[in-house]
């Protein structure tokens, strides 16, 4: 019985060993077939990726390009950068060695816990940034007490220096590392995304940027398996970023920020045959060395939160009221449309009335018979609402564009504005209000919705002053070919400018001139020039009968601005200058005298002497 139930069983087996056989012997052929299509078939590609994991290309950052002044002085350069990095597989304790590295220079809070914070989200071998710009004496202290600082690396690279500071701060910009915006905005430049790697923010810096970056080089390198260097096979550097030359004179826009400290605003001057600009002041300012470096919130708080406005360029971004210094636009509106003559008189009693509105002349009673030079040489409000109400705000308007108010003039430097000259229909654009005949007068001292820059003022003198072509502002050196091209006429009559020319020599040169007192004593370098103070507050009827309140009994905020134009030599002019002292009380007493020195050291120097471009740099001294 037994043998008869093994003996119907064995055939039951013999088909399942067959079965299991059979899978068996097709999965190793499978297998096989595997094995022979990645190892033979594909054995290229995959020796090709073995490589490819094996070499490791690796881009390198380029020098940045300087930026020069107009003499070739280095004012945004690079140095060597001694810095700190910790590898943190090779110690024990990241935070017990950057315990003993502070004991021997300073790592704050912020550092700390920044590289703690990236030494958990690294790789183990990656090394990390600790301190930036060390000096050669810390560098070389930590570099001999090395064995007491496992994990700790010392390396050579470069950053940006800016040797003269705050002086040029706003003209030429900072870098900073690179920001999601710029990543966003960026041309796909492989550079923003190494690690460290910065891009100009503002000023020059700012706008060169494709011309200072330049182009990455590479390094080829070999890894093993956990992407750690085992050696470099190649390398190619890359091209260094291109030099950028500037117009403004380092020397120069030294000296104006000196003589302006104290004051809140901007200072510009202008080559009034070229437009070339060789000081663009603006005060308050900061250090573009400490973005460079890393500022602290504190320190980032204190810039952000000051009413005087650090961060802002404000030659070419602060708006003000032109005030007197816009008579002159109105004065040659008035004469090219024939509204007077030379010989048109007005007499000023102080008072102007307008309907059952008066308006005031800022001499309380009068100054008499006024004819068009003696009302520029001495303000006369009276006299200017007069001729502002004949002309009419279009035709102002419209002089005030020819002389380059009211638009962008500036291209290579960011964050400029247009300024405002107001028309008709822009008010019914922005107000949905028809424009009043009170305005008009109220343009035609350069108060109301008028606003302008320093650099638009300046531009307006250096026009008056050359009296044939509209010369527009360059803060880059041109070729020699696009210098000797001329701008394009002015297009204002010889005999109308002559006679506005001549209210601003008197307003220096002549007794009752409002600038008299700041006239420059050297015979051949006189200046002309037109003082003006712009209102920023209401004055009262009540106010008005108990006595106007002076400048030094009101807050700072609260304070007339302080302007003064002018151009020099006087005969033979050379160069223009626009003073805006925010809240500075007087044009007369306040910006007319720092005019005066700038230009007369302007005149000492003659930057733009025909040799000065062969000259050799001059020391940082001058």
């Amino acid at each position: 019985m037994k043998q008869r139930v093994e003996k119907a069983r064995f055939p039951v087996f013999t088909r399942r060993a067959a079965i299991l056989g059979g899978a068996k012997l097709g999965l190793m052929g499978l297998l096989a077939g595997r094995l022979y299509y990645l190892q033979v078939l594909e054995s290229d590609q995959y020796r090709m990726q073995a490589d490819e994991n094996r070499m490791n290309l690796r881009l390198l950052a380029p020098p940045r390009g300087r930026i020069l002044d107009r003499n070739g002085l280095p004012v945004a350069t690079n140095r060597q950068n001694f810095r700190v990095v910790i590898v943190p597989e090779q110690t024990s304790s990241v935070s017990g060695t950057l315990d003993a590295l502070n004991r021997i220079v300073s790592v704050s809070d912020h550092e700390r816990e920044r590289v703690l914070k990236e030494a958990a989200r690294k790789r183990s071998f990656v090394p990390i940034a600790v301190v930036d710009n060390l000096t050669w004496e810390e560098f070389a202290r930590i570099n001999v007490r090395s064995p007491e600082l496992p994990g700790i690396q010392l390396d050579v690279g470069d950053t940006r220096d800016y040797p003269y500071g705050a002086h040029l701060a706003h003209a030429v910009g900072y870098v900073a590392p690179v920001s999601e915006a710029d990543l966003k905005n960026g041309d796909g430049d492989p550079l923003l995304e190494l690690p460290g790697f910065r891009v100009g923010k503002r000023g020059l810096e700012r706008s060169q940027e494709s011309r200072l970056r330049g182009a990455a080089g590479n390094q080829r390198v070999e890894v093993n398996a956990f992407g750690r260097v085992i050696r470099e096979l190649s390398r190619t550097e890359g091209r260094p970023g291109a030099d950028v030359r500037m117009t403004l004179d380092a020397r120069l826009q030294r000296f104006a920020m000196r003589r302006f400290a104290g004051n809140s605003g901007s200072v510009v001057v202008m080559d009034v045959h070229s437009g070339e600009l060789l000081v663009m002041a603006s005060t308050p300012t900061f250090d573009p060395n400490a973005f460079n470096v890393g500022l602290s919130n504190a320190e980032w708080r204190r810039l952000t939160t000051n009413p005087r406005n650090p961060l802002t360029n404000k030659a070419v971004a602060g708006r003000y009221p032109p005030g007197s210094t816009f008579k002159m636009a109105v004065a040659l509106a008035a004469l090219e449309a024939g509204a007077i003559d030379a010989g048109h008189r007005v007499f000023c009693n102080g008072r102007h009335q307008l309907g059952n509105h008066t308006f005031h002349c800022w001499k309380r009673w009068g100054h008499g018979w006024m004819n068009l030079t003696e009302a520029i040489t001495q303000s006369c409000d009276i006299y200017f609402y007069d001729i502002a109400r004949k002309v009419g705000i279009e035709r102002i308007a419209d002089m005030a564009e020819k002389l380059g108010l009211g638009r962008k003039l500036l291209p290579d430097l960011p964050g400029e504005s247009a300024g405002l000259v107001p028309r008709k229909m822009w008010k019914e654009a922005h107000f949905g209000e028809s424009w009043q005949l009170g305005e008009t007068l109220i343009a035609g001292i350069g108060q109301g919705y008028l606003l302008t820059t320093p650099l638009q003022l300046v531009t307006m003198t250096a026009r008056l002053a050359n009296g044939r072509h509209a010369v527009t502002p360059t803060i880059l050196r041109r070729p020699a070919d696009e210098l000797a091209a001329e701008p394009a006429p002015l297009g204002i009559s010889v005999e109308a400018l002559d006679l506005v020319r001549e209210g601003m020599n008197r307003v220096v040169n002549g007794e009752r001139g409002t600038a008299r007192a700041s006239s420059i004593d050297r015979e051949g370098w006189e200046m002309a020039g037109k003082t003006g103070t712009a209102q920023v507050r209401r004055i009262t009827k009540a106010e008005r009968l108990s006595g106007v309140l002076k400048n030094e009994e009101l807050e700072w905020r609260s304070r007339d601005h302080a302007l003064f134009v002018a151009y020099a030599p006087v005969h033979a002019p050379r160069y223009a200058i626009a003073v805006v002292a925010e809240h500075g009380g007087s044009g007369s007493s306040t910006a007319a005298p720092i005019a005066r020195d700038i230009l007369e050291e302007t005149l000492r120097l003659d930057p733009s002497k025909p040799e000065v471009a062969g000259r050799a740099p001059v020391s940082e001294e001058g």
